[in-house]
């Protein structure tokens, strides 16, 4: 063990002194005698971990989420002003454009987490992550301010999806990467706490930028967030947890894991998921305005969706640990599947207000479930040790879904008018339940590896 490296890990644990508490996990070999032998090829090392520090990493991971995807979830009340003919800084032309206008919000949530396939492997060569997390802090605000001065949609596109997207992508995954390394016995629950910041961060931020763009106009709400960004972020950056685990860990998938069909299965769920989970979030302040709701209002619902996510993540993480982390997983994402092609379904048939509305709490209810969940059940699945490359590698695959749905959804639209959001309406629900038939085959092919049924997993 190099005690140098260890007394000088940023961020240490506690100090230098508790390095002979090291917490040694083995993956153990049974040899022909019976005997217990360690590979030396498997065996990680994590540093010891005390309950300070536990609440920390939940407090940091938390805000993290609340700044990066709660921006991302609340695109949706300046996409509402940017297609309008009274508020928006596009030229007409352009601000009818629903799909290029969704895309934009689109690319930013993309690449917050489609940047994992490059930062998870920076993290592992930087000596000090900080770097990244400061980094991506004044990226986010830089996209921010420049998005400020934007005429047109490709301004925006390179400012609030670009910049704002890779900013937040090196904010997010040096802090969240590492947190559920924190927490064993209750890692469902901790994880849901921190990741239910989604919706508390959507449920402060909808209304609060719908309130700035009515004030001070949208040049001014962006240049307001550019520096609410800088004054929250920068603490949370400059504090980031270190990585419990002594060794470098692989920043690529092995090929062992890459073969098994669970790992197939998990890659296109997180595709599937990711474009499909969006799609409502993305057309909710719209489609409540073809309703006949004003555009306030669109953007009240969508706070109301993020506060009622945020509750069920924290719900769906304690229910995960009691009940099995997977079975739970597959009962949100069919669930959110379910509420699609009934509640939003009916609604656009027929343009009855009261499923809407009951449409935007439970799908709160479901969606979450799977982004609270997903974390964890790579662990279990997959182990601590393979976590950091599968959780980044996926990731990925879940930006590119991300880029792929809300944009496609948008080119289905067309003109926002009720009649045409059948057809968006047809493409999630096809979207959700292709993920759930995946989470499905996860669920199975993960007990014929370990050999066994379990009825809580």
């Amino acid at each position: 063990m190099e005690l140098n490296r260890l007394e000088q890990h940023h961020g240490g644990i506690e100090n230098s002194a508790t390095v002979a508490q090291v917490s040694t996990h083995f993956s153990p070999s049974i040899t022909a005698s019976g005997d217990t032998a360690i590979s030396e090829s498997v065996t990680h090392q994590l540093l010891p971990v005390t309950r300070r520090r536990q609440i920390l990493v939940l407090i940091s991971s938390f805000l993290t989420i609340c700044i990066t995807i709660g921006f991302n979830q609340s695109y949706g009340v300046f996409q509402g002003y940017y297609v309008s003919d009274e508020s928006s800084i596009l030229p007409l032309s352009e601000a009818k454009s629903g799909a290029l206008v969704a895309f934009i919000g689109t690319l930013g949530a993309g690449l917050t987490w489609g940047g994992s396939i490059v930062i998870n492997p920076l993290m592992e060569r930087t000596k000090d992550k900080r770097y990244i997390t400061v980094s991506g802090v004044l990226l986010m605000s830089l996209g921010f301010g420049l998005a400020s001065l934007a005429t047109r949609i490709w301004h925006l596109l390179l400012t609030q999806g670009f910049l704002y997207g890779i900013g937040s992508s090196m904010m997010y995954f040096p802090i969240l990467s590492v947190a559920p390394e924190y927490f064993d016995q209750h890692r469902g629950s901790a994880m849901g706490f921190v990741l239910s910041g989604a919706g508390i961060g959507g449920l402060v931020l909808s209304p609060v930028i719908r309130a700035l763009i009515a004030k001070i106009s949208i040049r001014w709400t962006l240049r307001f967030l550019c520096f609410f960004n800088l004054l929250v972020s920068l603490p949370i950056a400059l504090t980031a947890a270190p990585s419990r685990f002594t060794s470098r860990r692989r920043t690529h998938i092995d090929y062992s894991i890459a073969k098994k069909p669970a790992f197939i299965l998990s890659t296109v769920a997180a595709f599937l998921q990711a474009g499909g989970n969006l799609v409502p979030l993305t057309f909710l302040s719209e489609f409540s305005t073809a309703l006949g709701y004003s555009a306030g209002f669109g953007a009240v619902l969508l706070a109301i969706n993020n506060g009622v996510n945020s509750a069920s993540r924290i719900l769906t993480g304690v229910a995960g640990d009691k009940f099995g982390r997977q079975n739970t997983l597959i009962l949100t994402v069919v669930g959110s599947a379910v509420t699609v092609c009934s509640f939003w379904l009916a609604s656009a048939l027929n343009g009855n207000k009261p499923l809407w509305l009951l449409f935007v709490v439970f799908y709160g209810i479901f969606a979450g479930g799977y982004n609270a969940l997903f974390p964890t059940t790579i662990a279990e699945v997959f182990g601590m040790q393979a976590y950091a490359s599968v959780n980044g590698f996926i990731y990925f695959i879940r930006g590119m879904g991300a880029l792929f749905g809300s944009p496609v959804g948008g080119a289905i639209l067309g003109d926002s008018i009720l009649k045409n959001y059948r057809n968006v309406i047809w493409f999630d629900s096809a979207l959700l339940f292709g993920a759930s038939v995946c989470v499905i085959g996860v669920r199975y092919f993960d007990a014929v590896d370990k050999k066994g049924w379990k009825w809580r997993a």
